[in-house]
C-alpha cells in the first residue's frame, strides 16, 4: 500500500507512520519541516497555511497514493485545499477529526447520527474554533472524496508520543512521590484512545475502504480513573501516595477540571460528552483497545527516553495543577 500521511512527524501522525512503516508500506510524509519524521519515509515539504503555493511540493510530486491520512486540526481550507488537490490521484482519504464536532451537551450514548456544531463550512479560514474547525474539515473531506472519505472522530487520546501534555502531567507528577490529589471516585469511567491502537485501526480501516463517520474511542469504563493513577505509580515506581478528593472539594478550591487535573471530569454533561459516548460502530469495525496499564507503561518508557520532559503543541495550553494549589489542598 501507499500512504501519504499529512503531518506524520507528531503524535497521532507519527503514530500512523510507524504502523504505517511496520507494515512495510510505503510512505510519503508532507510537512512544514519543524521536526524529523521516522526514518524510511519519502519527505515533501511545504506549509499548508500557505494554500496553493504552500502544495507546490505536494502538486509537483509524480506518482499517487492509495490512502491519505490527515490529521490537520487548525483552518478547514487546508483541508479543503489538499483533498481538492489529491481527489483524482488518491483512492480514499481519512481525515481525523474530533467528537467536538457534536452540538453540546452530547448527551451520554451519543452515537454518529447525533447532531453536529452548525455553521461550519469548508471555506473557513483564518483563526476558527475547534469544533467548527474540525466539522469544517470533515466537510472537505466529504466534499472531495464523498464515500471515498473516513471521519474519525477521536475523543481524548493518549499514549507515547503525546504532545498535549495530559498523561504525562500525571506521570511526571507522580514520579516525584510523595502525596497527591487524586480526582475522585476511584470508580468514575474514563473513555479514551491509544494513539497506537488509533492508528492501526485507521490504516485497517482506509485498505478496507470504510467510509463515513466513527467515533474512534474505547468503551466508557476501559479504565477507570483509579486504575489510571494506580498504574501511574506502578509504572514510576515512586510509591507515591494518591489522596482520592471529593470533586466538590475540588471545584470549590478552583481546580478546573480537564485542565487543572487532566482528563478528569465530575459528573455531568461534559463528563457525559468526553467520557460516555456511543463507541459500539468502530468497535465493530475492529477497534480494539490495549489495557491502561500497557499504555501507561509505554508512555512513562517513552517519557524517560527524553528525559523526564514531554513536547508541548504551541497551540495548546500547558495543562497541571498549580503546586501551590495542590499543597493547600494537601493541607489538614
Amino acid at each position: 500500500m501507499k500512504l501519504l500521511m499529512l503531518g506524520g512527524t507528531e503524535f497521532v501522525g507519527r503514530a500512523v507512520t510507524e504502523a504505517a512503516l511496520e507494515r512495510d508500506w510505503e510512505v510519503t510524509v508532507f510537512h512544514r519541516g519543524h521536526h524529523a519524521p521516522p526514518p524510511g519515509v519519502r519527505v515533501l515539504t511545504g506549509d499548508r497555511t500557505g494554500g496553493e503555493r504552500g502544495l507546490a511540493a505536494l502538486a509537483d510530486h509524480a506518482g499517487d497514493w492509495d490512502l491519505v491520512v490527515d490529521t490537520w486540526s487548525g483552518a478547514p481550507t487546508a483541508v479543503r485545499d489538499a483533498a481538492r488537490l489529491l481527489v483524482d490521484r488518491a483512492g480514499h482519504y481519512t481525515y481525523v477529526s474530533s467528537r467536538s464536532v457534536y452540538a453540546y451537551p452530547a448527551p451520554a450514548g451519543l452515537d454518529e447520527d447525533g447532531p453536529l456544531v452548525a455553521g461550519a463550512s469548508p471555506d473557513e479560514g483564518g483563526d476558527v474554533p475547534y469544533d467548527r474547525a474540525k466539522r469544517g474539515g470533515e466537510l472537505a473531506a466529504l466534499d472531495a472524496f464523498g464515500d471515498r472519505a473516513l471521519l474519525a472522530r477521536a475523543g481524548l487520546i493518549i499514549g507515547p508520543g503525546e504532545n498535549i501534555g495530559r498523561l504525562p502531567w500525571w506521570l511526571t507528577r507522580i514520579a516525584r512521590s510523595g502525596p497527591v490529589i487524586a480526582p475522585g471516585p476511584r470508580t468514575a469511567e474514563l473513555q479514551y484512545v491509544d494513539a497506537r491502537d488509533l492508528a492501526e485501526w485507521l490504516l485497517d480501516a482506509a485498505a478496507a475502504g470504510v467510509h463515513g463517520p466513527y467515533n474512534t474511542v474505547s468503551r466508557p469504563g476501559h479504565a477507570t480513573m483509579g486504575e489510571l493513577l494506580d498504574a501511574c505509580v506502578r509504572a514510576t515506581g515512586s510509591g507515591a501516595e494518591l489522596r482520592w478528593t471529593d470533586p466538590d472539594t475540588l471545584l470549590a478550591a478552583g481546580v478546573e477540571p480537564w485542565t487543572g487535573l487532566p482528563i478528569w471530569l465530575p459528573e455531568g454533561e461534559l463528563y457525559d460528552a468526553m467520557h460516555r459516548g456511543g463507541h459500539a460502530r468502530a468497535e465493530a469495525a475492529g477497534l480494539r483497545c490495549r489495557p491502561v496499564a500497557e499504555t501507561v507503561a509505554d508512555t512513562w518508557a517513552w517519557l524517560c527516553g527524553l528525559g523526564g520532559t514531554a513536547p508541548q503543541r504551541p497551540d495548546r495550553p500547558v495543562v497541571g495543577l498549580d503546586p501551590r494549589l495542590e499543597e493547600k489542598l494537601l493541607t489538614p
